[in-house]
This record gives C-alpha cells, sequence and structure tokens, in this order.
C-alpha cells in the first residue's frame, strides 16, 4: 500500500528537514517529538521552539566558520595578561580598542615592541572579541599575506584582494621579522590602500616605521603605506623585556626546585 503524497515516510522526514536548512531538527528530531508529546506542546510552541533551535543552531555554524576563517587560532585571554611587566604600555588605547569602537570608525591600530612583549595576544583577543560580535576578521601573519598574494594568476591575487579588502578586520602581524623585496611592499600597501578610511586595520611590528626601509629595501610605497595606515590610528608602543623569556625563566626555576 502507497503512502498518500501528502505524507512521508519517518525514516526520510531527517533528510528532507536537512534539505530544506532545518539541520538543527533534523538531527535532533527524536528528541524534539519526544519534549513537545510529554510537555503538550500546541503547534505554536512547537513552531516557536523549532525557530529557536534553528536560530541558535545558525548562530553557531556561523560562529564557528568566522572563526574559523579569521585564523587567530590559540591564545591567552586578556585576563591572563600582566599589565605590570612592561615598562610601558598605554592601557587605555588597549582597553578602548578591546571595546571595538574604531572598527565602527573605520580607525587602525599600530602596536609597535620588541619580541615577547604580547603584541600577538592583545591583536588576537581584540580580533576574537570582533569575530564574537559578528564582524568578518583575517587574523594573518604579515608573510602568510605576502605568499598568499605572491599568486601566479592575475585574476586568483584580484579576487584575494578582494577579500582583504573587504574584511570587517584585517590583523597584519609580524610586520619587520623578516625582510622581502619592493614586490611584497607593493602587495602589503594594496591591502593598506583598499581599506584606507573604509575598513579597520591592526599591524604588529618590532620595527619602528623609520625602519620599514630595511624591511622592505628599494620599496617606493613605503612612505605612501606608511602614511595612510597612520592616518586615521592609534599608534601605540610597548617596552620592555621579553615576558616569554621571564616564563621560560620561571618554568626553569619551578623544574629545579622538584629535583
Amino acid at each position: 500500500m502507497s503512502l498518500p503524497k501528502t505524507m512521508t515516510p519517518t525514516n526520510s522526514l531527517n533528510s528532507q528537514l536537512d534539505k530544506i536548512g532545518l539541520r538543527a531538527i533534523a538531527q535532533n528530531l527524536d528528541d524534539f517529538i519526544a519534549r513537545a508529546t510529554t510537555g503538550r506542546w500546541s503547534p505554536h510552541v512547537q513552531l516557536e521552539h523549532l525557530a529557536q533551535m534553528e536560530t541558535d543552531d545558525r548562530l553557531r555554524r556561523s560562529l564557528e566558520r568566522r572563526l574559523g576563517r579569521a585564523g587567530i587560532k590559540k591564545f591567552k585571554p586578556m585576563a591572563d595578561f600582566d599589565w605590570n611587566w612592561p615598562k610601558k604600555i598605554e592601557r587605555d588605547v588597549i582597553e578602548r580598542a578591546l571595546t571595538l569602537d574604531f572598527i565602527k570608525e573605520a580607525r587602525n591600530l599600530v602596536l609597535i615592541g620588541n619580541n615577547g612583549l604580547g603584541k600577538s595576544m592583545i591583536a588576537k583577543n581584540i580580533c576574537h572579541a570582533a569575530v564574537l560580535s559578528g564582524h568578518s576578521v583575517l587574523f594573518r601573519s604579515a608573510s602568510a599575506i605576502i605568499e598568499d598574494l605572491q599568486c601566479e594568476s592575475p585574476a586568483a591575487r584580484r579576487r584575494k584582494l578582494r577579500t582583504y579588502g573587504n574584511a570587517g578586520l584585517v590583523c597584519v602581524d609580524e610586520v619587520g621579522y623578516l625582510s622581502y623585496d619592493d614586490n611584497a611592499a607593493d602587495l602589503l600597501y594594496e591591502v593598506i590602500n583598499r581599506r584606507y578610511e573604509r575598513r579597520s586595520v591592526i599591524v604588529t611590528t618590532n620595527r619602528g616605521f623609520k625602519e620599514w626601509n630595511e624591511v622592505f629595501p628599494n620599496a617606493s610605497c613605503i612612505v605612501t603605506l606608511v602614511d595612510r595606515l597612520t592616518h586615521h590610528a592609534d599608534v601605540t608602543k610597548v617596552e620592555g623585556e621579553s615576558y616569554r623569556l621571564r616564563e621560560s625563566e620561571l618554568e626553569a626555576a619551578a623544574r629545579r626546585k622538584k629535583k
């Protein structure tokens, strides 16, 4: 005996719900039906619960996708940051950046300081907060961005530049840790230029701007790049000894005590 066209076999209902985009209810159908039956939910209440389940699930999946694309990876929360360790740090500038107001204003943030003082940690916390607030974020090292854009196909490069240009927030991490050719400077300039007065950029660097000619020797665009990066920006310097070195020394001392 065949079923009427208006009826669906139970074993295919999950797949049909999944096909029309109701993934949450498809994955939890038996539980949903059991709760609806036990609670004697009216059709209206059932639809309310279904809509809430799907909304929560889509928000969760959207957050997971944006976190994955952001590339922030592992980092320590700001609660673990020792504000007293650096000899100089503008805490108010960093805490203001953590409110994300600079994104609304399309302002930039540049963190300058020696290795091991937490510049990347601070930048990752800001980027993570931006993702949680619904922004699309790209956290990449300068080397990764340059390598990504050094593709042979001009069409592929244009597509990637659009991606870097349109993301809600881009962090260019570790400018100055390696030296590049003038072509690399042109690519980084393209990223900054496409975002100029439109979207925010965070840059972390261990070099002052006067030294960027050593990072990008013979690059004619450096002056313009720095000019556009800093035109609407908070530039703050962190000074002191490496916190990572201090942690290593403390760990070594703790191991010696155990022996």
